[in-house]
């Protein structure tokens, strides 16, 4: 899988671990059990040691949540990633599986499952999960749902249908930075120089800028030759986001910074 496209998915990673803290078993509800108050906290714990590096100790508020609320498919969810990141494939595809049974309707789990398999290199599963996931009535971000199922295929060099699945996500909502941002590298890496340009300058002229997306243009600028677009997109990042990473990025970065 491309650069762009671990970005994409250490982004859904992210969103994985918020569900997992949020999912329905960790709610504190009025009349929750003592057991389930408990398997709530150890839940919150495991997550917060896992996004700290501690898989020993994520290992053991996780089991010990499960043990008090095997029920609970935020816990399997998290256990699915802790599995994930202890190189257990075969365990981690069996708690995400577990956690769509406790909670077959939950599209927040169904993208993480989406999320999985992709990265794991299942790519139709995965495709077919995330549009499971843009279709269900309970998921208020379609959009996103299609743009990861176009970088899970852009990342199998499925070039067309990637495009596809990144032009239906801004038919649902055009100002969604990410798919613009997807679909107009995209036509950078094929040549479609002038559909990029149209399409990051569409977005920039009615939303907030975005450093990915000025880097984007600057790089679509200077393919086609317009060195004096490719400034102007170049200073707008410079003065819109000084502390950017993409700063570094910019054609030119390195002979201006010896400069």
């Amino acid at each position: 899988m491309n650069l762009l496209a671990a970005k994409t998915w250490s982004v859904a990673l992210l969103c994985l671990l918020v569900v997992a803290c949020g999912g329905s078993g960790s709610i504190q509800r009025t009349d929750s059990t003592p057991a389930e108050s408990a398997a709530s906290y150890n839940l919150q714990l495991g997550v917060a040691y896992m996004q700290q590096g501690n898989l020993a100790l994520a290992q053991e508020k996780l089991e010990r949540s499960l043990q008090q609320n095997p029920r609970d498919p935020g816990v399997h969810s998290a256990l699915a990633l802790l599995s994930e990141k202890l190189g257990r494939s075969a365990e981690a595809d069996r708690y995400f599986r577990s956690a769509r049974r406790l909670a077959p309707a939950d599209p927040d789990i169904g993208n993480n499952y989406a999320v999985y398999l992709c990265r794991t290199r299942r790519v139709d599963e995965g495709v077919e999960r995330f549009i499971e996931v843009a279709r269900n009535p309970l998921y208020r971000s379609p959009e996103a749902a299609y743009t990861n199922a176009g970088v899970c295929l852009r990342g199998d060099g499925r070039i067309d249908d990637a495009a596809g699945y990144f032009a239906r996500a801004l038919a649902i909502r055009p100002d969604h930075a990410e798919a613009t941002f997807q679909l107009g590298d995209l036509d950078l890496e094929r040549g479609l120089l002038v559909e990029g340009r149209l399409l990051v300058d569409r977005f920039l002229a009615a939303n907030n800028a975005t450093p990915d997306l000025l880097l984007l243009g600057a790089r679509l600028a200077r393919a086609q030759g317009d060195r004096l677009a490719e400034e102007r997109y170049g200073r707008r990042l410079r003065l819109e986001f000084p502390d950017a990473a993409q700063l570094r990025q910019l054609p030119g970065a390195a002979s201006r910074n010896k400069g």
